[in-house]
C-alpha cells in the first residue's frame, strides 16, 4: 500500500506500539533520530480553572523522545456574536516549544481499553446530541484490517488525572458506536488522510449525554492547514505519572510528505497522545476554537501529524451524529 509506505511508524503515537490488540499488530516505535458553540464546566467541587495553562516544571522530561461543506442537518450551531466577543476577550495561550501540563478542557479525556488501561486521547465534538467524540482511527483498527476495537468494548473518560489507575471526575462513558472512514479500512492510498474516527457514546447513569456534562468544541470542516492551534494530549503513565493531560499552542503547516495532513512541530507528545485534538483559535476551557483534526503521529517527539478535517471528515462525523 504505497500511501501506507511514507511513514508506517507514525502510528506509533498509542500507547500499544507493539504486541497485538485482538489481533492487531503495531508497527514498532521509529527511533528519535529516524526518518520517520461549546461549553465548559468545572470539576465537581473544584475551583475555577485557570484563564492561562498549567505549567508544571516537572513535566519538562516530556521534551525527549517520541513514543506516539455542503449542508448538513447534523452540523452543529455557529457561534454566536456574544460567544465570540467573550473569546476574543479571553487570553490565548502563547506559542511553545515542548508541552506543558494543562487544565483548559474537560471535554478532552482517554480512551480505556478492556483492561482498564488508557492508550489514546479523545474530546467531544459538538454535535446535536451530544454525544459523540473524536479520536484516531488507528486507536480502532490498524489501516486495513479487519480486527478492530467493537461498540462496548471502550469507554471514554473525560478530564481523567490522576496517579495509579487515575480518577475520573466525570465518570466513565460506554461506546455505543465507531464510525471510520472506508479509506481507512480498506488500506487504500488515501488513508493516511482518514486517520480519524467519531464515537458515539451511551448516556450516563443520570440520562446526561457527555457534551452536557463536559462541553465540546465545535468542528470545522473547511479550515486552512496554516494556523495557530492547541494540541492536547495523554502521554501513557511511563511518561506521565500523573496521568495529567499536556498541551502546546504552535502554528500548523501542510505535512509536506503526507497530503491532505498538517504537520506542527512542538516536543513532548509521547505514546497516547494519539486521537488528541487540534484546536483552532484555542483560547480557554470556555472558548475552545474550532476542532480541525485530531493527532495522528509523527516522525520524533518534536514533531507531529494530523489529517485534516474536510468533507470526507463531515460525512462520517453527520452519520455518528445522527445516530
Amino acid at each position: 500500500m504505497s500511501g501506507q509506505d511514507v511513514r508506517m511508524k507514525w502510528h506509533s503515537r498509542t500507547s500499544r506500539t507493539s504486541g497485538t490488540i485482538r489481533g492487531l499488530r503495531w508497527p514498532a516505535m521509529a527511533a528519535p533520530n529516524a526518518m520517520a458553540a461549546p461549553t465548559a464546566i468545572a470539576p465537581p467541587n473544584a475551583i475555577a480553572l485557570p484563564t492561562a495553562m498549567a505549567v508544571l516544571s516537572a513535566m519538562a522530561v516530556l521534551t525527549a523522545a517520541t513514543g506516539c461543506a455542503g449542508p448538513s442537518s447534523a452540523a452543529p450551531p455557529e457561534a454566536t456574536a456574544a460567544d465570540r466577543s467573550a473569546g476574543a476577550r479571553a487570553v490565548a495561550p502563547a506559542p511553545r516549544a515542548s508541552a506543558t501540563a494543562f487544565d483548559g478542557a474537560s471535554s478532552v479525556g482517554v480512551l480505556i481499553d478492556p483492561d482498564g488501561e488508557h492508550f489514546c486521547t479523545a474530546s467531544v465534538v459538538a454535535s446535536p446530541k451530544g454525544n459523540v467524540i473524536a479520536t484516531a482511527a488507528h486507536c480502532i483498527q490498524d489501516a486495513g484490517s479487519a480486527e478492530a476495537y467493537g461498540p462496548g468494548e471502550l469507554e471514554f473518560a473525560p478530564g481523567f488525572s490522576g496517579r495509579g489507575k487515575g480518577s475520573y471526575p466525570y465518570g466513565r462513558w460506554k461506546v455505543a458506536a465507531i464510525h471510520v472512514d472506508e479509506h481507512w479500512t480498506d488500506g487504500d492510498d488515501d488513508a493516511d488522510a482518514a486517520d480519524y474516527a467519531f464515537l458515539v457514546l451511551e448516556p450516563d447513569a443520570k440520562g446526561r449525554q457527555v457534551q452536557q456534562a463536559v462541553g465540546s468544541a465545535a468542528p470545522d470542516w473547511a479550515s486552512p492547514p496554516d494556523r495557530r492551534v492547541t494540541v492536547v494530549g495523554y502521554p501513557t503513565r511511563d511518561h506521565n505519572p500523573t496521568n495529567r493531560p499536556v498541551a502546546c499552542t504552535t502554528d500548523s503547516r501542510p505535512d509536506p510528505d503526507l497530503p491532505k495532513t498538517l504537520l506542527m512541530e512542538c516536543a513532548g507528545f509521547w505514546e497516547g497522545t494519539s486521537g488528541g485534538p487540534w484546536l483552532a483559535d484555542y483560547r480557554d476551557g470556555g472558548h475552545q476554537g474550532r476542532l480541525i483534526g485530531v493527532l495522528s503521529g509523527g516522525d520524533t517527539d518534536s514533531e507531529s501529524t494530523a489529517a485534516l478535517f474536510d468533507d470526507r471528515a463531515r460525512a462520517l462525523y453527520d452519520k455518528a451524529a445522527a445516530g
